[in-house]
């Protein structure tokens, strides 16, 4: 089985566009690992519009599956992870005013730069993960970076799967076979959904573990929204 990894930066998006602590992102995590999740990922960015950087030290006691914190190694997110010291730490090249991930590492052009920072990691216990594109060359060069795992960036594949398309998943099967051959663990994430996860996973050999979020919120609402119209129903009888 390939382990669900529950990305809660929606849950701190809420928190923060009402100010206060509702809904609570510390007990959201305590309650997504007791409903069977086995990991929680944050992704905080500078601007801090939704994980805080406080969030990540006051998550740390209460995950006990496996914390896994994604970003763009700036140096303040560096210091942070190594005081932390999270399961796992996902490096993702999102620029400072990203609305979200868009694009992978170029592992061949960053390889210096990488290697120097995934062996800092490295040193402290942290598993090390890096977001790529579903290119060979690409986890050809990850490779040579000394990470322990290649994050496949699902977009694409989500996309042209809701066209119909499902040779779509056909460079990310040869980028987890690839993977498997030189000893990569495989990840996942972006834009996976229950309309796409279990023909993704068909697909990926060796898969782990996927990270999702802002669909698996939505659906949440989506899915849990009838049940509490009905219990406010019945509040108001």
């Amino acid at each position: 089985m390939s382990k669900l990894s529950v990305n809660i930066n929606k849950i701190a998006t809420l928190r923060n566009s009402r100010g206060g602590n509702v809904p609570n992102l510390i007990q959201f995590a305590r309650d997504i690992q007791n409903f069977g999740a086995q990991g929680v990922t944050i992704h905080p960015r500078p601007d801090e519009r939704h994980i805080r950087y406080q969030d990540v030290y006051d998550l740390k006691p209460v995950v006990h599956t496996e914390y896994n914190i994604e970003g763009n190694p700036i140096q303040q997110f560096i210091d942070m992870v190594l005081e932390v010291k999270p399961t796992q730490v996902t490096l993702v090249p999102d620029a400072e005013d990203a609305i979200t991930s868009n694009a992978g590492w170029d592992t061949i052009k960053h390889k210096d730069y990488l290697i120097d920072v995934i062996k800092a990691f490295k040193q402290n216990g942290i598993r090390t993960s890096i977001f790529v594109d579903p290119e060979v060359k690409q986890i050809e060069g990850a490779k040579a970076t000394g990470t322990d795992r290649i994050e496949l960036y699902t977009e694409a594949f989500a996309h042209q799967y809701g066209l119909g398309n499902k040779d779509a998943i056909v460079p990310y099967t040869k980028c987890a076979e690839l993977a498997n051959e030189l000893e990569l663990g495989i990840n996942a994430g972006h834009d996976l959904s229950l309309e796409n996860i279990k023909f993704f996973k068909d697909h990926i050999p060796g898969l782990l573990e996927v990270s999702i979020g802002h669909a698996l919120i939505s659906e949440s609402l989506y899915l849990g929204i009838e049940n509490v119209i009905q219990m406010y129903l019945h509040k108001l009888k």
